[in-house]
């Protein structure tokens, strides 16, 4: 299926769809729900990651009947990854700035009216996260909190720059679920081959793809935020608290580490650097199993963080055996 024609649009809201047929429904109700959009000319993207449900047939059914308020359009990423889903969007989005949601999020009323509001108010902004809140098909492991803006839920009441201050020297980023990029800054800013794919269908290697491509913006002069105006909900079903899974995803999370931590580090650094962070990793991993390696069989949440520090541990031979981090 081809891109349709739109005109030009203000704000594009892009969602990568991958086997989305049962989940876009309610995901684009909610985006037919926005309110103060009377004056933004806007437009939805759905960017579909190669699925194999439907999700094609679905969109092409939804724009025969779409109202005339905002265009929904459609186009085919083939290569799997959010990485690749990502990129297209922003090639195929006509909207200075470009909102992202993943099928499972769903916006608040106001959501698109904050994200171009907040845009406006702070042209310097390269990129901008939201309030994610959990709805959880079941009940949270005990102690969720210490790794909840892992899955993501954020919740913050203030403004924050992370560019600046403590949260600079923190490497601290807002995830990719919500964010929303200035696309120039992304084209002026990204480039075209980033080494972190990010999730592939229902894998989960080594990820970080959004703090590659946020370290790049932020390395050129972007400013990125946290705007705790716009509110997303976030679909976390029961499976993402298997386990099994969360073991998995936070294995990856830790792989992931070695380069996303290298990026603004020039490279005659980063040997030292790497050892720096190796030690660091080691004595996080060993005081972590002092107060709950007797528990990480029947506590999911101290097992994660184990998983995540070994996986930690791991992460330069990861990356140097892919000569990804040492060459970038």
């Amino acid at each position: 299926m081809p891109v349709s024609a739109s005109p030009s649009a203000q704000f594009t809201v892009a969602i990568r769809a991958y086997n989305a047929a049962q989940r876009l429904p309610a995901l684009l109700a909610a985006l037919q729900a926005q309110v103060a959009v009377e004056q933004l000319a806007w437009e939805i993207l759905i960017v579909d990651n190669c699925s194999t449900d439907g999700t094609a047939e679905l969109v092409d059914q939804l724009q025969a009947d779409w109202p005339a308020g905002c265009a929904l359009r459609y186009c085919l990423e083939p290569r799997q990854g959010a990485v690749f889903a990502r990129r297209c969007a922003m090639q195929q989005a006509q909207g200075e700035w470009v909102g992202f949601l993943d099928d499972d999020n769903l916006p608040r009323a106001d959501w698109v009216a904050a994200c171009y509001a907040f845009g406006c108010d702070n042209p310097q902004a390269g990129a901008y996260g939201s309030q994610i809140h959990g709805v959880f098909e079941v009940e949270p492991p005990e102690h969720f909190e210490r790794i909840a803006h892992f899955l993501p839920v954020i919740e913050r009441d203030r403004a924050v720059c992370f560019t600046e201050g403590i949260y600079a020297r923190k490497k601290v980023l807002p995830p990719g679920a919500g964010l929303v990029i200035h696309r120039r800054a992304w084209l002026e800013s990204v480039p075209n081959r980033l080494n972190l794919r990010g999730p592939i269908a229902h894998g989960l290697a080594a990820k970080g793809e959004d703090i590659e491509a946020l370290s790049h913006m932020k390395k050129a002069g972007w400013e990125i935020w946290f705007n705790p105006e716009m509110h997303i909900d976030h679909l976390i079903p029961q499976w993402r608290f298997e386990r099994d899974y969360l073991l998995r995803f936070f294995r990856g999370v830790g792989l992931g580490r070695c380069f996303t931590r290298l990026l603004d580090v020039p490279l005659w650094l980063r040997p030292a650097v790497t050892l720096l962070y190796f030690c660091n990793d080691l004595r996080k991993w060993f005081t972590h199993w002092l107060s709950h390696g007797s528990v990480v069989k029947t506590d999911v949440v101290a097992a994660c963080e184990q998983e995540m520090f070994q996986a930690s541990l791991l992460s330069p031979l990861h990356y140097y055996r892919g000569r990804q981090w040492w060459t970038s």
